[in-house]
């Protein structure tokens, strides 16, 4: 095992057990290395207390262990030079004030001076002179790393102690200030990150690695901003919630993704609450092979489900989800059904056969632009979907009814978010009391999911661009799949029946700050590598959503990132009468029709034209 100087203390306890050292020394030199006379060599060790005590002040007053044993350099030598020299003229004059030096040769002193500095200064010396030629034998790509805290010093140690790793770690770099100068596994501290182009330079970097997992969005920003004009390479470790584990290590290393700067902090959720909730109870996702649906699966296998029913119309998305399902909880029992929510037979028959006492209804077609000109299909699936569900759900004696919702239901522009807003309406219409409960959950966009602005722009970027922005304004709210699931499933838990659930979406993020973000992280530049190209706003689009309508006082729900918005209150009669007309409706009227019967369900729609 390699002996490392990496603490104060340490340091410390060398430096302590050279100052008698020296003193002894001094006597046995000024005797010609022969025995020294027992009248001195008692004096000496009457006065080696006091030596000790003021040497050791001196050193500490001089600041010698602000520096670090392989970056020993002159200024180290000066503080050196100047905690010794004031201790012995501080031992001389407490020695001659006290018997004028009787017992002490004059030559000692001078000696003393001698030795101790020597004692000090050439172990740091032949220290540093050690590890730089460690360090220059290593091969790989100069590495710096950002943070200088538990997981940048397990990526440092795996990096050093695996001579194949590829990377050399030269420094680090930390914004707390009390790390600056100080080392890490023999690596330095040598500045905060506001200075790493130019450490990167000064130092001939070619990759930096992010070690910073708890950062949040902000901070990663921020970080990948002044990464990118510093001319190297650079990943990160992934976030908290991926290193549970506590392993860092070389292959937990990847490139910066794009959930990585818009991602947020960890939410802290109230998991025994959701267990006590979920645990051995039978749980029907529908649309569970969807973006959403699938992750809200895998999350709610986790807490142990009785029984777990998932519900979707695409064949190979469930087939996907039962396989992913059956290779991660191969114990959880569970039941795959392919089949459409709008389909009453195939609704009613799987309640009763199966029966749910939780259903997350994350079922619904989504895609704006594209249910423009698909209205029935869009009231179809989306509303009497719901509908059939809920009232399946509520005839089987289902306890909790938990709905997906969007912020596009929030005074809708567009025919997905009007068939939402009146789904959400429809539950807060069937919530009775000793009754199923029912509940809603609205969100904004989410990050990676099927049909969303990233996979879109992934593609564009591989293909050689253009990127194509609708506008240069226009902006969303975003989160990670798992982050929503998450928050989902602590809304069911909190929910009473009736409410809507508004998840903190953070601040909105503008789609071109997104564009030039994935554009970078490709190793592109925006605009000369890779076109941005302005298209207009589609079909249905606003360039601003909302979460929550203006008569929708958000109240606290004493859970972080969990908010519930006042429902409005609805005619439930004639509202239930006129969605039954509209049910009727589908089977035989037209596009038209059934769009003025969607403004009659949803007043504040508002279709874009």
């Amino acid at each position: 095992m390699t002996w490392r100087f990496r603490s104060r203390t340490t340091i410390f306890l060398h430096d302590l057990a050279m100052v008698p050292l020296a003193w002894f020394g001094a006597y046995w030199l000024r005797f010609n290395l022969h025995a020294i006379p027992d009248e001195y060599l008692y004096s000496a060790f009457l006065f080696l207390p006091g030596v000790i005590g003021v040497q050791v002040g001196q050193f500490w007053l001089f600041g010698l262990y602000r520096g670090v044993w392989r970056y020993s350099s002159l200024p180290d030598l000066i503080r050196i030079g100047k905690a010794v020299l004031s201790g012995v003229f501080w031992i001389a004059c407490g020695l001659f004030l006290y018997n004028r030096l009787q017992g002490v040769p004059r030559s000692v002193v001078p000696l003393y001076v001698i030795i101790l500095f020597s004692l000090l200064s050439v172990p740091r010396l032949v220290y540093r002179f050690w590890k730089e030629r460690a360090f220059v034998e290593r091969v790989g790509r100069r590495a710096l790393i950002v943070g200088a805290g538990s997981a940048g010093e397990m990526l440092a140690r795996d990096l050093l102690a695996n001579h194949d790793s590829g990377y050399v770690p030269v420094i680090f770099v930390d914004d707390h200030p009390g790390k600056f100068r100080r080392e890490i596994r023999g690596i330095r501290v040598a500045g905060n990150a506001e200075q790493i182009p130019e450490l990167v330079k000064q130092w001939d970097i070619e990759t930096v690695l992010i070690a910073v997992p708890s950062a949040n969005a902000a901070q990663m920003r921020r970080i990948v901003e002044i990464c990118e004009g510093c001319g190297a390479d650079f990943q990160t470790l992934p976030s908290v919630k991926e290193l549970l584990s506590g392993a860092v290590t070389k292959a937990n290393l990847r490139s910066v993704s794009i959930e990585d700067i818009l991602g947020r902090a960890p939410v802290k959720l109230d998991w025994p609450g959701i267990q006590a909730h979920l645990r051995d109870k039978t749980v029907l996702v529908t649309g569970g092979g969807g973006s959403i649906g699938s992750e809200l699966c895998k999350q709610l296998a986790k807490v142990k489900p009785r029984r777990l029913i998932v519900l979707d119309q695409c064949e190979f998305n469930l087939y996907k989800i039962d396989a992913d399902l059956a290779r991660l909880f191969p114990q959880l029992p569970r039941v795959a059904v392919l089949g459409d929510v709008a389909d009453v037979l195939t609704v009613q028959r799987l309640i009763e056969t199966e029966r749910p006492e939780i259903v997350f209804h994350a079922a619904a077609y989504k895609h704006v632009p594209l249910l423009e000109y698909q209205v029935r299909e869009a009231v179809h699936n989306n509303l009497i979907g719901t509908k059939i569900l809920a009232e399946a759900a509520i005839a089987g004696g289902v306890a909790r009814f938990v709905l997906i919702s969007t912020d596009k239901a929030v005074n809708p522009s567009n025919v997905m978010g009007a068939t939402k807003r009146a789904a959400e309406i429809l539950c807060q219409n069937l919530d009775r009391p000793g009754s199923t409960r029912f509940t809603t959950v609205r969100f904004g966009n989410v990050l990676d999911s099927a049909g969303s602005v990233v996979p879109l722009f992934r593609e564009q970027i591989k293909a050689g661009g253009p990127v194509t922005v609708t506008h240069p304004d226009i902006t969303r709210y975003f989160m990670t799949i798992p982050e929503a699931c998450q928050l989902i499933m602590q809304a069911e838990t909190a929910g009473a029946g009736g409410e809507i659930f508004v998840l903190d979406m953070g601040e909105p993020v503008k789609i071109r700050y997104l564009a030039e973000q994935m554009i970078r992280l490709s190793g592109k530049i925006p605009d000369r590598d890779i076109a941005i190209e302005y298209v207009g706003l589609r079909p249905g689009e606003k360039l601003y959503e909302e979460l929550f309508h203006e008569q929708e006082a958000l109240q606290a729900t004493g859970l972080p990132k969990l908010r519930l918005a006042k429902a409005r209150v609805y005619d439930s009669g004639e509202w239930l009468a006129s969605i039954e007309r509209m049910q009727a409706g589908c089977l035989c009227r037209e596009a038209g029709e059934l769009l003025s019967c969607l403004k009659q369900l949803v007043p504040e729609f508002q279709q874009q034209t």
